[in-house]
């Protein structure tokens, strides 16, 4: 079984050099090397602002480490001389967990993405160790040669990294199937903020001895500790995959309909759902012609994948459901599977390119997931007429993705009556992309008292000097 020692060279930490009366620059530049120092207003920029272009901040360097030691070597720089560190993956994340912010000002930015080794896949066991900078597309790739697939999805695939999808539990399009990526993590690699080495990459299934602290890293939005390396684990690759689109009156049809095919149709890995409004969009921005011949309020996606064509059994499934031809679009092969996946895959940069949105990713009851939709339309439609809604999500999970344009930036009114409109239906304020800065004033609407002081004391044992992150997850206020 392969061990950590091929990702960061086989020791426990990092012996930096002495760097006793050497300005933090120097210092850094000791570890990491004058081209991954990166001090330019203009180069840091990239780092600084994240892909809603809704959070920035600024940072006294970016850092990009290539191994754990020099991940382990700068902590130790920066929480000695009390500056904080902001990791970074491929900052695609959504809600400001990834770059600076007033309470990190004169931050380091510690970039994961030279951290990109893939290890050789385990076959035997299905599994593979990779480095926090691999991306999505990368891991798949690897494992797409080896017939096996990491089957952990998002539209963001070729950005998104290993690192930053274990930081937020990143879910995506197949979590009704496989989970999210806490699902996928069985072992990991993390230095904390004083620069110690915790390393757990056996991979074995069995390991009942103490805490799970890989388990507790998964979801902690690099306020615990950077990760630098991974133990994932892989499944087989299912060549037989059909897609179909489904027009449907309303988003309780489009849930009623998930319930009858996930029952009828062995292999079900994706059930979206997404509305005209959005369609029309995504068709304008994309140049698209549209899907059905007819407008419909909603649109199911659903996709089911298995070693045996799986065509039949939903087109009987589908007929069970009395569905309008007219109402369905099928895609059996490659091609025509990836041209439906357009239409919901497409959403999230046809949004952006309306301006600057309030994106408010939530789960609820899936029974309920039609009321919230009905109810969150009219919550905006009422507090602000002239803003821009646009839905869509993971309809499997209980997950909408709710995308408001038109406020400011800096204008939290709808933001804190949605979330207030999810907790009080039972719902989660964060089903995918986290807390990050977006959202931590809200955390109590999700987490009792005892459980935010709870995750406090895991947070002041782990990095008592506040240095990872200090705005995320916890409000400052």
């Amino acid at each position: 079984m392969n061990s950590s020692d091929d990702l960061h060279g086989g020791r426990e930490s990092a012996t930096p050099a002495s760097t006793t009366g050497l300005d933090l620059e120097d210092c850094l530049v000791g570890i990491v090397g004058r081209s991954n120092v990166l001090a330019d207003p203009d180069v840091k920029l990239a780092y600084e602002v994240d892909w809603t272009r809704r959070f920035e901040g600024r940072s006294a360097f970016v850092v990009r480490p290539g191994s754990t030691d020099e991940v382990s070597a700068v902590l130790a720089a920066c929480s000695g001389r009390g500056v904080a560190v902001v990791p970074q993956g491929g900052n695609t994340g959504l809600v400001g967990g990834g770059v600076p912010s007033d309470a990190s000002a004169g931050c380091v930015v510690l970039s994961t993405r030279r951290l990109n080794t893939v290890s050789q896949i385990d076959r035997l066991s299905g599994q593979v160790t990779v480095g926090a900078g691999v991306t999505l597309a990368s891991l798949q790739a690897a494992a797409a040669a080896e017939g096996l697939t990491f089957p952990v999805d998002l539209a963001a695939r070729e950005s998104a990294t290993v690192g930053g999808m274990i930081a937020t539990n990143a879910g995506g399009l197949h979590v009704i199937a496989y989970g999210p990526m806490r699902s996928r993590v069985v072992g990991l690699e993390a230095v904390l903020s004083d620069g110690t080495v915790i390393s757990h990459l056996a991979g074995l299934l069995k390991d009942n001895t103490g805490y799970d602290l890989s388990q507790l890293l998964v979801g902690s939005e690099g306020t615990l500790a950077v990760v630098t390396a991974a133990r994932l684990t892989l499944v087989a690759s299912h060549a037989e995959r059909v897609v179909v689109l489904l027009g449907v009156a309303s988003t309780s049809e489009a849930v009623r309909m998930i319930e009858v095919l996930r029952r009828e149709v062995e292999g079900i890995k994706a059930a979206e759902v997404f509305f005209e409004d959005g369609l029309e969009l995504v068709c304008a921005h994309s140049h698209l012609s549209r899907p059905l011949k007819g407008n419909f309020p909603a649109y199911l996606l659903v996709e089911a994948a298995g070693r045996s064509d799986r065509s039949e059994a939903m087109f009987e499934a589908l007929a069970s459901l009395d569905i309008d031809e007219e109402a369905t679009a099928v895609g059996l092969d490659a091609g025509s599977m990836a041209a439906l996946w357009e239409y919901r895959e497409r959403h999230t940069e046809a949004v952006s390119a309306l301006g600057i949105p309030h994106k408010l990713d939530v789960t609820l009851p899936i029974a309920l997931l039609g009321e919230f939709e009905l109810a969150v339309r009219k919550l905006v439609a009422d507090t602000a007429p002239d803003a821009r809604l646009v839905l869509f999500g993971h309809a499997g999970d209980g997950n909408l993705h709710v995308n408001i344009v038109g406020p400011s930036p800096t204008d939290e009114t709808l933001d804190e009556q949605v979330l207030e409109l999810v907790a009080s239906m039972g719902g989660s304020i964060s089903a995918e992309h986290g807390i990050g800065r977006a959202k931590a004033r809200w955390l109590h609407l999700s987490r009792s008292d005892s459980e935010i002081r709870s995750m406090q004391a895991i947070k002041a044992a782990l990095d008592p000097t506040g240095t990872l992150n200090p705005a995320v997850l916890f409000s400052c206020k």
